[in-house]
């Protein structure tokens, strides 16, 4: 029920309609007993700096960040510890109106820590695959520098690679880290030694080709930051495809928005394994259970 007294909060992107980030925040918001609501606003890049100040401006308490903006805001925001290493931002809140800037932080490395740990992966001593080098793929490595993997860094593009990289050297000296060349001949070999894939890329994010470019076998796991509402997305179908188990961008998707909403409220964390069930069940997939995310008798609002 909306009324004068109802709180907002919102993601900002573009675009923005695809995402199923409304759907279990205001189920937060409900199973929480909490006066809020949270609804998308579509901000084309150029609006960016505008948009900002006015959403502040029009008494929004917090806001998510997707694509393309979250190394963007990065720099119109007063950022904590974690924000700051990652070089991005996807949650603000909290106006500081002496700086006329918001506060901001980065849970996506939250969330990808979250699914990690609810696959019970132990990756000390083991070789990650990392594809991708924009604000996710830094969150990752965020989330990996204390994990005692061995990390290899995959990009199209060589220059955002070596920007990866000497962003790694820089801030993350213990985690051991190299880049290789987008080539199959190079990245498929590796692959099957792999104890973990990553897909950060845009692969999968919008129509496009129903495979990844390369074979992705291995025996370890696959997590994919694309999510799709049936969770097929192409590095999914890939890796499953070679053998892997697989996890696409959803579980990832709502422990980084558990997160957001912790921090908003200054509370503890929703909880993950009955959210990504009702998540699943909205959506009509078949539940895939994270064992590390198991819950006795937890649940979510219709």
């Amino acid at each position: 029920m909306i009324r004068g007294t109802t709180a907002v909060y919102g993601l900002i992107g573009w675009p923005v309609a695809h995402s199923l980030s409304p759907l279990f925040q205001n189920a937060f918001f409900r199973r929480h007993r909490v006066d809020a609501v949270y609804v998308p606003f579509p901000v084309q890049p150029e609006r960016v700096a505008r948009a900002l100040p006015g959403l502040a401006a029009a008494g929004v308490r917090g806001l998510n960040v997707t694509v393309p903006h979250k190394e963007t805001v990065f720099a119109q925001c007063l950022t904590d510890e974690d924000a700051a290493r990652i070089g991005a931002v996807n949650t603000l809140g909290f106006f500081d109106a002496q700086h006329d800037r918001w506060r901001a932080t980065n849970t996506d490395w939250q969330g990808f820590k979250a699914v990690v740990e609810g696959l019970e992966l132990a990756l000390q001593g083991e070789m990650v695959l990392l594809f991708g080098a924009g604000g996710t793929a830094r969150a990752v490595v965020h989330a990996l520098a204390d994990a005692g993997a061995h990390v290899l860094v995959c990009n199209r593009s060589d220059a955002r690679r070596e920007a990866l990289l000497q962003h790694i050297a820089m801030h993350y000296p213990e985690l051991s880290c190299e880049g290789i060349p987008w080539r199959a001949e190079i990245v498929e070999p590796l692959c099957v030694e792999a104890r973990l894939l990553i897909n950060t890329t845009a692969i999968g994010l919008k129509d496009g080709p129903r495979s990844f470019p390369f074979v992705l076998d291995g025996e370890g796991a696959a997590i994919d930051a694309v999510y799709r509402p049936d969770g097929h997305t192409p590095f999914c179908r890939t890796a499953h495809a070679g053998g892997r188990r697989v996890v696409d961008g959803l579980p990832m998707l709502i422990a980084q928005g558990a997160a957001s909403f912790a921090w908003w409220l200054q509370s503890g964390m929703p909880d993950l394994a009955a959210t990504l069930d009702f998540m699943q069940d909205a959506l009509g997939r078949s539940r895939q259970c994270l064992p590390g995310w198991r819950s006795a008798g937890a649940t979510m609002p219709e």
